[in-house]
């Protein structure tokens, strides 16, 4: 598999400029002009032309054809066409939802396992996961159940941090991840903070970007990486 998955896709350089050499890399050996197709499922408040737009021209310079899949008269044929599987963040529930009903869910995951570059951020990044269920998006609509794409054996958690500010009573993030280890014991979770990514390439996975990232796993003290090669327990 031939994956890039990003924590975020903003920064204060700009829409997916901080990730541009990762994705350059993820598509260097396709050639110009590549069929790629935006899922933009995830967009809630920003509609989907809207999105799909704003993805198109901050990859402009990549030369890729960009097409939303909103847009596509027969998504199936869409996405069996497609050199790049590009999927955006937003709320994750909405984004498996619109996958599901539309049948289209099994679709990707065939597709990248059969050579497909993927490229997600935020929940796009989830829904590679074997579910959502690590996500922090709001659960504002039923997607039906919370199995995902399944292309990663372990959970994401995007926009990782552990910040707790002064006053606020509510559980941290490593307080709430420490909750779905204590319901799913065998099931590792790995923290993705802002401007890191996971890069996969066949079976090895690595940790991209200036950030460790943590490792929740059971009743365990969290495991700490830094960027380079990981070995997720299975």
């Amino acid at each position: 598999m031939n994956l890039l998955l990003l924590s975020n896709s903003s920064s204060d350089a700009g829409y997916l400029v901080h990730a541009m050499p990762d994705i350059r890399e993820l598509i260097e050996s396709l050639p110009q002009g590549a069929p790629a197709v935006f899922v933009p499922y995830a967009g809630v408040t920003r509609g989907w032309d809207e999105y799909t737009a704003l993805v198109a021209s901050a990859l402009a310079g990549t030369g890729l054809d960009i097409q939303g899949l909103h847009r596509a008269e027969d998504p199936v044929a869409a996405l069996e066409g497609a050199a790049v599987i590009i999927v955006g963040g937003g709320n994750t529930f909405n984004l498996l939802g619109q996958l599901r009903r539309q049948g289209l869910l099994d679709v990707v995951a065939r597709r990248v396992r059969e050579g497909a570059a993927y490229l997600g951020w935020s929940a796009g990044s989830n829904l590679t996961c074997p579910s959502i269920c690590t996500t922090n998006d709001m659960p504002i609509t039923d997607p039906e159940g919370f199995d995902a794409l399944g292309l990663l054996s372990f959970q994401i958690n995007p926009h990782y941090t552990n910040a707790h500010p002064p006053g606020h009573r509510g559980e941290t993030r490593a307080q709430r991840l420490a909750e779905f280890c204590t319901l799913n014991p065998a099931m590792p979770v790995l923290g993705l903070p802002e401007g890191a990514a996971l890069r996969v390439r066949g079976d090895k996975i690595a940790l991209v970007g200036p950030h460790d990232a943590p490792l929740f796993l059971g009743q365990e003290e969290p495991r700490v990486f830094r960027p380079g090669p990981l070995e997720i327990p299975a």
